[in-house]
């Protein structure tokens, strides 16, 4: 039998200090999230596929190509999620979060799956972080969630980003729109890629998504008008007060016209959050209204907004802008038995200083040198020597490793001592 010491192509273990940058992001987007009012969720990591196919879109690339699909014993069809948006829908119908004080924030994180081709920053085991606002529709809401999105990567230190903002108008004006693609396109059809020969049958707006060489060529040489240019009077009101909005709250942002979403749930704003120093895959995140959504899943009508960040091509950002991960607190004390019998000791000693402190203990006995280099090494800010003296009046002799002040304590006034620094 073979042995298999490496993960599977694509997925990527986390440790130190790649999980301390992703937990520096997950603290800060905690830390603003629930001073805005959001309560955390957490969706199972895999549902019924009918909610993703209905909640992405069946006719996406996600759907289509790259989600993780499979069959259960009862023969029913689920899927690992390659995004949190349709299940945190899901679970506002399903738990009947419509009766709850409206509009309901709520945010998650966690891994996504998508079958692609793995490099730099996407994996197909991925992780995002998001934000939901589900039952209104005001545009206070778009502004709120969009500044939350640019304030979070800006509070771990990110200095080189853009946010993009524009809009996909209502239902109405998508309608035209894709008249208007339809006509421009169709007599270029064999000029386009086979994806985008599918689309220009079912959802032309995809099309402007598009990474193909042939589609971006044609669609810059037929100069193709905006999507903010077929917008209604009330979708443009809409977009002119969330604009509004930012600017009250201070939120750089540049409008961007060439910003789509290809399906028919997604509703007026969207947007996108790029780093300048990723190259050509420099988007962070992004998010937008979606107030078709509920619906598509069997629900009544229910107004949402919310975004999603990929938290390993962030990573990459803070990398870029040489920062670094939040640290993790020092050890306060490690505790080094003199004598091979006075291990078990140790271990006890320990025990009575957690969870107030970070305390650990060697497993060798050490003379008092060889202890004092050992907590050095460990980075311990104090040392705690223990010979049979100490073991037999209940006492810890510690040493301050910064002062060189050294004090032979009970254990209550080891803990005083260290909590106060040393001091």
């Amino acid at each position: 039998m073979a042995v298999v010491t490496r993960a599977v192509k694509g997925t990527h273990d986390l440790f130190r200090e790649d999980l301390a940058y992703h937990r520096t992001l997950l603290n800060a987007a905690r830390r603003w999230l629930e001073a805005a009012g959001a309560d955390e969720i957490a969706t199972p990591i895999f549902e019924f596929s009918e909610v993703f196919e209905r909640g992405v879109g069946a006719s996406s690339d996600i759907v289509q190509k790259e989600m993780f699909t499979f069959t259960d014993r009862g023969g029913r069809a689920l899927a690992l999620r390659p995004e949190g948006t349709a299940g945190v829908v899901r679970a506002y119908l399903e738990h009947g979060m419509k009766v709850w004080p409206q509009p309901v924030r709520l945010w998650y994180a966690g891994p996504m799956f998508r079958a692609e081709r793995p490099q730099k920053g996407r994996q197909r085991q991925f992780h995002q972080f998001g934000y939901e606002v589900l039952g209104a529709g005001e545009p206070e809401l778009d502004a709120e969630a969009v500044a939350l999105s640019y304030w979070i990567l800006r509070g771990v230190g990110l200095n080189r980003l853009s946010l993009k903002v524009g809009s996909v108008g209502d239902r109405e004006d998508r309608e035209r729109y894709n008249a208007y693609l339809r006509e421009l396109l169709t007599p270029h059809t064999a000029r386009l890629s086979e994806d985008s020969q599918r689309r220009l049958e079912t959802n032309p707006m995809r099309i402007l998504d598009s990474k193909a060489e042939p589609d971006r060529k044609l669609l810059e040489e037929l100069k193709v008008r905006p999507m903010l240019d077929f917008l209604g009077p009330e979708a443009k009101a809409h977009f002119e007060a969330v604009q509004e909005r930012l600017r009250r709250l201070n939120v750089p942002y540049e409008i961007d016209p060439t910003i789509v979403r290809g399906l028919d749930y997604y509703a007026r704003t969207a947007w996108e959050l790029h780093h300048e120093l990723l190259g050509a895959q420099s988007a962070l995140g992004g998010g937008g209204r979606y107030d078709g959504l509920a619906e598509l899943l069997g629900g009544p009508p229910v107004p949402g907004v919310g975004w999603a960040v990929g938290v390993e091509r962030t990573v990459l950002a803070m990398k870029a802008e040489g920062l670094s991960p939040a640290p993790e607190p020092p050890l306060d004390l490690y505790i080094v038995a003199l004598a091979a019998e006075l291990v078990p000791e140790a271990l006890r000693a320990a025990s009575r200083f957690w969870p107030e402190l970070r305390v650990q203990y060697g497993v060798k006995p050490r003379k008092p040198g060889k202890a004092l280099q050992e907590a050095e090494r460990k980075g311990a800010r104090f040392a705690g020597l223990l010979g049979p003296d100490e073991a037999a009046s209940g006492r810890l002799t510690v040493k301050h490793l910064r002062t060189g002040e050294q004090r032979t304590l009970d254990i209550e006034e080891v803990k005083e001592w260290v909590r106060g620094g040393g001091s």
